[in-house]
């Protein structure tokens, strides 16, 4: 049976156009007007109970004079009472009572309709998701379901410019402002700054060791915009250049990540922006406002690790042999180093750090580190080796080139390390993506 992808109710629309405010102002007025009808009985009966007439000759509960037109009780003579008034009191009264009770059962029927919608809803999107299984495989619905999470966790915009000077062929790019940014669950406040990094292609080009994957990037350049605290909507105003050829413009796609800084820990990614410039026209200043997406990792190259695992001495040997990173131009001044760190059973080891070597299309280490692991099992252990660009003997002012991963995690476990324990006490070699 095939069911509507939507279902919607229109009859609280139809049937109560008026908003909120409208709704509590008429039932104010009507609550004014019953307190006056009240009041107005009120001053009926004090009137009908207080007003005297002249003096009786009898002693008696009733006593009278001229029974026709008076009434006497105790003495007093009681007024005619006006039933023209009174009959227009109860007559308000009775009104106002059936206006207030025809409001509460609007309200009560609106309140109705509003679960009724809610639930028709809720129905709907559980019979898309159905349809949506059994139209696609159980790995494609995982992915979508994780892209759904991730962007229903995204919020906010950026605003940014771009613009390529033709004739000093420099590429700026300009972060203007961000809007409505995620703040943090416990302080409620969140610290935004950008980060822009040039992203260039490969287009199968080729290295000493065969064609380049055309999904392989490198980075350009990279900055950073100034830090703003305690702002979810801040204004930058930041501005960035670099001297950049004609026909390598289309081969260069920005992405503007937007951060939330802390002292204390790693800085929180709150989402990211790309602008690939083959599909821009930039030869005048072109501002841009897109919303922020969840952040995607680029393969900047590869790197061959080696596992090996002595299970007596509890050691896990870590080697790494080669770095393939993509780069536009070999600067030979430039060195690249590697830290590796393990996480084994929840504990940190300490990290280890090999030895400056030369970059080049592919860089060549042959360089082996050793771990000693915590007590028997491994339950989960995450390696990640970091690969930085300095210059030469100078540590200090470090580039990220990328990151490859590897390791046990919960209930699952990678191949190279299922290849790994397969072949106890032997060293296993694998190619790994560098990420950034």
């Amino acid at each position: 049976m095939n069911f509507p992808a939507t279902l919607q109710f229109s009859i609280g629309a139809d049937f109560l156009p008026f908003s909120d405010d409208v709704k509590y102002s008429i039932l104010g007025v009507s609550v004014s007007l019953f307190l006056l009808a009240i009041g107005i009985l009120g001053w009926q009966i004090h009137r009908y109970c207080t007003q005297t007439g002249p003096q009786g000759t009898g002693n008696g509960l009733l006593s009278g004079g001229n029974t026709a037109t008076k009434t006497w009780f105790l003495g007093k003579e009681i007024p005619k009472p006006d039933f023209k008034v009174m009959s227009l009191s109860l007559l308000f009264v009775t009104s106002l009572s059936y206006t207030l009770s025809g409001l509460s059962v609007a309200k009560a029927f609106a309140q109705q309709v509003g679960q009724m919608q809610d639930e028709a809803q809720r129905l709907s999107r559980c019979l898309s998701d159905g349809s949506l299984l059994s139209n696609q495989s159980n790995g494609e619905v995982d992915s979508l379901a994780e892209d759904s999470g991730e962007e229903d966790r995204i919020r906010g915009s950026l605003r940014f410019s771009l613009f390529y000077d033709q004739i000093n062929s420099r590429l700026v790019v300009t972060v203007l402002g961000a809007q409505g940014l995620p703040t943090r669950d416990f302080s409620h406040t969140v610290d935004p700054f950008v980060r822009v990094r040039l992203l260039w292609g490969a287009l199968g080009e080729e290295d000493g060791e065969g064609p380049v994957d055309p999904a392989v990037c490198c980075v350009l350049h990279e900055w950073q915009s100034h830090l703003v605290k305690g702002c979810s909507s801040p204004i930058f105003g930041d501005e960035f250049s670099c001297t950049l050829a004609e026909d390598e413009v289309p081969r260069v796609t920005v992405r503007l990540e937007v951060r939330d800084f802390d002292r204390y820990s790693r800085h929180g990614v709150l989402g990211e922006v790309r602008a690939p410039l083959e599909k821009l026209n930039i030869s005048h200043p072109l501002e841009i406002l897109k919303d922020l997406q969840a952040p995607k990792k680029d393969q900047v190259g590869e790197a061959l690790l080696s596992l090996k695992y002595l299970p007596i001495s509890q050691r896990l040997e870590v080697g790494l042999l080669k770095i393939r990173a993509l780069c536009r131009e070999v600067n030979s001044d430039n060195a690249l180093y590697a830290r590796i760190c393990v996480l084994c059973n929840q504990c940190k080891l300490p990290h280890q750090s090999t030895s400056l070597r030369t970059r080049w299309d592919v860089t060549i280490f042959n360089e082996a580190v050793t771990f000693t692991l915590p007590d028997q099992p491994v339950r989960k252990c995450a390696i990640t080796v970091s690969v930085y660009e300095v210059p030469a003997g100078r540590k200090s002012s470090r580039r990220l080139v990328g990151q490859a991963a590897l390791g046990k995690a919960w209930g699952s476990e990678d191949q190279h390390w299922h290849l790994m324990m397969r072949s106890l006490r032997h060293t296993i070699a694998k190619w790994h993506p560098l990420y950034i």
